[in-house]
């Protein structure tokens, strides 16, 4: 059984999707399309050298569109942090009293928690909205 050169490439596009499924890297995807391009290249003809060329090019602009399309987007808020991890953040709850370090004893969802003031404003008694998680302390703010 004889391989032409455009068998290959396909064969290489495939094992690069499949490292891409067990590894989760988005980059291994950018170099399979790379690949299939050199595969598409070999099917039009043109030589090794060129598929080679045509591969890298296209490659490696993908992974390099892909790394600056990640680097323009902002980066997320930490997991303690953000809305989209932890749906307690932005919940009110209700203090009672704060001690002299800030800390707290509140009624939360049916349990009792450990709450600690995470504002620049002095803590007071009311109604407090959770800004942050921190294990199981919930950090309060106005």
């Amino acid at each position: 059984m004889d391989w032409s050169a455009s068998t290959w490439w396909w064969v290489a596009c495939g094992v690069l999707v499949a490292a891409e499924m067990t590894t989760g890297t988005f980059y291994l995807l950018m170099l399979a399309l790379g690949v299939a391009a050199a595969a598409l290249a070999a099917h039009g003809g043109l030589g090794f050298s060129g598929q080679l060329l045509v591969a890298a090019a296209v490659g490696g602009g993908a992974v390099a569109a892909w790394h600056f399309k990640r680097g323009a987007r902002p980066a997320a808020a930490p997991a303690g942090s953000n809305r989209d991890v932890n749906l307690d953040i932005g919940e009110q709850v209700r203090v009672e009293a704060w001690d002299a370090e800030g800390q707290a004893q509140v009624s939360y969802r049916g349990a009792q928690w450990a709450a600690r003031w995470h504002d620049d404003t002095p803590p007071a008694p009311g109604l407090c909205t959770i800004r942050a998680v921190d294990g199981n302390r919930l950090l309060l703010g106005r």
